[in-house]
């Protein structure tokens, strides 16, 4: 990868939706040097996915939670069974598995607190192997996003 790869990466941060036509705008190369560059950033798993960011408000979904969930085990079989659980919950958008305190960290929406209670009764409180969850409510999204840090001086030209 090189700096005109880092434009990019870039420029398709900010907007998932630039054509080849328009890349080449921005980042100075042909369009179809952008579509070849595409296909191979694509190709190569460095673009995971291009994604829409929609508003959970409008979704009538306004309440954000961040949760922290303590395991009591955490054997293979039992984080690859909470792991399972919340890949396939629509309400989870983010999870993660990670150190310090808890053993994972949700980001999630929900409709009210009642809708939430329903998906702690179903995710934490039937599954005898959550020993605990913490979770705050979010009161405004200051930033909100998946954007990485891309500049020409991350990669060595090619």
């Amino acid at each position: 990868m090189d700096s005109f790869d880092a434009r990019i990466l870039d420029a398709l941060q900010h907007n998932a939706r630039l054509t080849a036509e328009g890349l080449s705008l921005i980042v100075g190369l042909s369009a179809d040097a952008c579509r070849k560059r595409l296909g191979r950033l694509r190709g190569s798993g460095v673009i995971e996915a291009e994604t829409a960011r929609l508003s959970p408000e409008r979704l009538g979904r306004g309440l954000t939670l961040i949760v922290e969930v303590t395991l009591q085990n955490e054997r293979l079989i039992d984080l690859d069974r909470f792991k399972r659980q919340m890949l396939e919950a629509p309400e989870v958008m983010q999870c993660y598995y990670v150190t310090g305190n808890a053993d994972f960290i949700l980001i999630l929406t929900s409709r009210d607190m009642a809708d939430f209670e329903d998906f702690t009764r179903r995710h934490f409180f039937s599954e005898d192997n959550v020993l605990r969850f913490r979770t705050s409510a979010v009161m405004d999204r200051v930033k909100v996003g998946f954007t990485l840090p891309v500049s020409g001086q991350d990669f060595s030209e090619t």
